[in-house]
């Protein structure tokens, strides 16, 4: 059993998935994108992509690829339902497909923290969130981009944050989009923690790709999912349209929309590397109509997203990933708390098996917050603890111990109290004292709390977590392809 302490990435759902349609609409969603895959197409705008769709016998015009039923189906056919993500420390590595992986962040520019409010975000913030990621029992995965170093070139950057993960954390790799000269050095610098061959036969570092809605692949995205498939490395799925703008305004229609966009990229995946990782990622919102701004808590995100987790696990049967603990929020705030909420235990309890966008993200993914990546941790073990529901096996129904106390008695001092009791679940960072007490420790705000603990975490941490002579490696890595 999980305690407030502890975390397994195995454990076991035992409350029923929240399901959005009914079993009869996942074929139709399926037909739905069959038909625009065979009949409107997708654009890929990449010649390698086109060529390698030629070679297989799809229907190429212009940029334009029509994908055939058998090539879609057998693609999906072809996607693993789980897979073993293998991290430096054996002992960190995880399965994808089943239980539930939370991962740091991705997309976010700007940081803050209550001392020196917000600001632009440095490498130094991103080595920071490595460090808070590899410290917590929750994170299971690190690297992507919790927050963009804005001192290190656009280029660089891919780089320069894997070099801080691998530095900082002995957990399963998230890479990052980019051109394909990048991606390929990305790779190689994987290679240099893992060995050269390894990657052909074991899953080290995934990846984060955007289809370009509506249906459409752009070059750079094209290049990293050719650059991660041809290494046989997981490839992200994540189409993030914007219904009213880059999807239909109908939730159903956006929910084919998704759909058709993942069974496209997966198609060139497994034409590429037959059989590899494939996480179907579902991302889309809504846009404020109002002002055409991208919100990310509202009500018909999760219609839409849990849906296509529907669509995923259980008509193709592939690993998932939801975006889970988004808020429109601009401040730690009780909006940005109902929003996360809201968000986590829709995406969790919807089936999500990697979590992302749960730690620390305001503005609708624009900035992170120090304070609420701690506070956001426990709202995570909330959920967590709620998606375990009851063991209702018979030792569980605990009627010996009913029978002993009998009616009026009191279960504090029973043995079975005691040897069970450890198990309960426990805030991190919120307040369960008296009132009395809380007055007299000073009135301390939970962002108070919350400020005091990430600091704490960050002081703690090593200088790096990788020998000595692998850092000097990387580092001349890095000055020898730095601006190629």
């Amino acid at each position: 059993m999980m305690t407030s302490n502890t975390f397994c990435n195995s454990s076991t759902r035992r409350l029923p998935r929240t399901k959005i349609v009914g079993e009869g609409d996942l074929p139709r969603i399926h037909e739905a994108s069959i038909d625009l895959l065979e009949n409107t197409g997708v654009i890929f705008e990449h010649e390698e992509a086109l060529a390698i769709f030629k070679k297989h016998g799809a229907r190429v015009e212009g940029k334009t690829v029509f994908i055939s039923r058998a090539m879609a189906e057998t693609a999906m056919d072809q996607a693993p339902t789980v897979y073993r993500h293998v991290a430096r420390n054996d002992a960190q590595s995880v399965t994808i497909g089943d239980g539930m992986a939370p991962h740091p962040n991705v997309g976010c520019v700007f940081c803050e923290d209550m001392d020196r409010g917000k600001r632009r975000g440095l490498l130094e913030d991103y080595a920071n969130f490595q460090k808070l990621s590899q410290a917590s029992d929750i994170v299971k995965l690190t690297g992507a981009t919790p927050v963009a170093p804005d001192d290190v070139e656009a280029s660089e950057r891919a780089l320069y944050m894997l070099y801080e993960t691998i530095k900082h954390t002995d957990k399963p790799l998230i890479g990052s989009c980019t051109v394909t000269k990048k991606a390929e050095e990305s790779l190689k610098m994987v290679e240099m923690v893992f060995g050269e061959d390894y990657l052909k036969n074991n899953y080290c570092v995934g990846v984060s790709t955007n289809p370009l809605s509506p249906l459409k692949y752009a070059t750079e995205t094209l290049d990293t999912v050719i650059a991660y498939a041809k290494k046989n490395q997981p490839v992200y799925l994540l189409p993030c349209a914007l219904s009213g703008i880059t999807s239909p305004m109908s939730l159903f229609g956006a929910i084919v929309q998704q759909n058709t966009e993942v069974l496209a990229g997966n198609a060139l995946v497994q034409l590429i590397n037959p059989g590899g990782p494939m996480v179907y990622c579902p991302a889309s919102t809504m846009a404020d109509m109002r002002t055409a701004i991208c919100i990310y808590a509202p009500p018909e995100q999760f219609l839409i997203n849990s849906t296509c987790l529907q669509m995923a696990i259980d008509f193709y049967k592939v690993p998932t990933r939801i975006m889970a603990g988004m808020t429109d929020s601009k401040e730690v705030d009780i909006q940005a708390g109902y929003d996360t909420m809201q968000n986590m235990m829709m995406g969790l309890m919807s089936g999500g098996h990697m979590i992302e966008q749960v730690f620390g993200v305001l503005d609708a993914i624009m900035t992170i917050s120090y304070e609420k990546f701690i506070i956001d941790e426990e709202m995570m073990r909330r959920v967590i603890r709620i998606c375990e529901g009851v063991d209702t096996s018979d030792s569980e129904m605990s009627l010996d111990v009913m029978k002993e106390v009998g009616p009026g008695g009191s279960y504090l001092a029973h043995a079975d109290t005691f040897k069970r009791f450890k198990s309960q679940w426990l805030p991190t960072i919120s307040c369960w004292t008296s009132y009395d007490k809380w007055e007299s420790t000073g009135k301390e705000s939970i962002m108070t709390r919350a400020n005091r603990k990430y600091k704490e975490i960050l002081a703690s941490r090593p200088e790096m977590m990788i020998s000595k002579d692998l850092d000097k490696d990387l580092k001349i890595f890095l000055e020898k392809v730095r601006g190629e």
